[in-house]
C-alpha cells in the first residue's frame, strides 16, 4: 500500500510514444565517488535512484499479476521508468510555478502514511526493507507531492465549457458505396433517413464533441470547418469511410464528465511532451 501511494500512477495518461531519450555516457570526465548513489535516470540533472526505480519496478509487477496480467520485465521497466521521469518533470513544473511545501505539510503526510501501515516502526520497516534512508524516503514523497500538485493544476486548467459541434454520420467500408451516398446526397437525399438506413439504432448521431475529443482527427478537423446543415465530402478513416454532417453548432457548451476527462488527460499528456522536448533526460546504461 505504501508504495502505491507513492507513486503518482500518471501511467494511464501519459504512456504515450515519445521521443528516444538519450542513455547516459558509459565514461565520464570526473569518475563517481564512492558515495555517489547509483541512478536509473537524470531529469535536468536531477537523480531518480536505482533503488526507487527497482521497487517501483517490483510494485509495478505484483500490481499487474494481482490483476491477472504478466507483463514482461523489459515492458514493466520501461513503463516505470517513464513514469517517474514524468513524476520528476511535474515536480520541477510545480517548483517552477512557486510550489512550496512546507515541513509540517510533509511530516503530516509521512505520519499519515505511517498510520496507513501500522506504525512508524512499520514504516521504518517497510523503509529498511526497500533501501530507502529517511533522506531519500523524504525526498521521493515531497517529489509525489509536488507532482500531484502540478498534476492538478494542469487538469484544472481545461475549462467546464468551449466550443462545441453536435453530429451525425453515415458509416461506410466501402469508398464506391461511399461515394455513391455523397452523390445521392447531393441530388437531394435527406441525410437523416440515409443515415438511419446504414445504423438504424442511432441513425448515425455522434452526439455532441469538443476539439480534442474524437480518435479520428480528420472527421474533427472537418466537423469544425462546416456550419449547422452543412454536408462534408467523403472522409477516409482507418475506420471506414464516414460523410457527416453538423446539426448544431455551441461556441460555449459545457462538457459532458467523459470529455472533460479526455481534455484533461490530453492536457496532461501535451504538457508532459513539452517539457520532455525542453528537458535533457539521461539514462543509466
Amino acid at each position: 500500500p505504501l508504495a502505491v501511494a507513492l507513486l503518482l500512477g500518471t501511467a494511464a495518461c501519459t504512456r504515450n510514444s515519445e521521443p528516444p531519450t538519450p542513455e547516459l555516457p558509459t565514461e565520464t570526465a570526473a569518475p563517481p565517488t564512492a558515495t555517489m548513489e547509483p541512478m536509473a535516470a537524470l531529469v535536468n540533472s536531477e537523480g531518480i535512484t536505482v533503488i526507487e526505480y527497482k521497487v517501483e519496478v517490483e510494485r509495478f509487477q505484483a500490481s499487474e499479476s494481482a490483476r491477472g496480467k504478466e507483463t514482461p520485465l523489459e515492458d514493466a521497466s520501461k513503463i516505470v521508468l517513464d513514469d517517474l521521469i514524468n513524476q520528476v518533470l511535474l515536480a520541477q513544473g510545480a517548483t517552477s510555478a512557486g510550489f512550496k511545501l512546507d515541513e509540517a505539510a510533509l511530516q503530516t503526510r509521512i505520519e499519515t502514511l505511517a498510520s496507513q501501515v501500522g506504525g512508524q516502526d512499520k514504516l521504518a520497516a517497510w523503509q529498511a526493507a526497500h533501501g530507502y534512508s529517511n533522506e531519500t524516503f523524504r525526498t521521493a514523497l515531497e517529489r509525489s507531492l509536488a507532482a500531484a500538485w502540478m498534476r492538478d493544476q494542469i487538469i484544472a486548467s481545461v475549462p467546464s465549457t468551449t466550443e462545441q459541434v453536435h453530429v451525425q454520420q453515415i458509416l461506410l467500408y466501402n469508398e464506391e458505396k461511399a461515394r455513391s451516398i455523397k452523390a445521392q446526397l447531393d441530388a437531394g437525399e435527406d441525410f437523416g433517413e440515409l443515415a438511419a438506413l446504414y445504423d438504424p439504432a442511432t441513425r448515425g448521431d455522434l452526439g455532441w464533441f469538443p476539439r480534442g475529443y474524437l480518435f479520428e482527427a480528420q472527421i474533427e478537423d472537418n466537423a469544425f470547418s462546416l456550419q449547422p446543415g452543412q454536408v462534408s465530402d467523403v472522409i477516409a478513416s482507418e475506420v471506414g469511410f464516414h460523410i457527416i454532417k453538423v446539426l448544431e453548432r455551441d461556441p460555449q457548451r459545457p462538457l459532458s464528465p467523459d470529455a472533460r476527462q479526455t481534455l484533461q488527460d490530453q492536457a496532461l499528456q501535451d504538457w508532459l511532451k513539452d517539457q520532455r522536448v525542453k528537458s535533457t533526460i539521461v539514462l543509466a546504461p
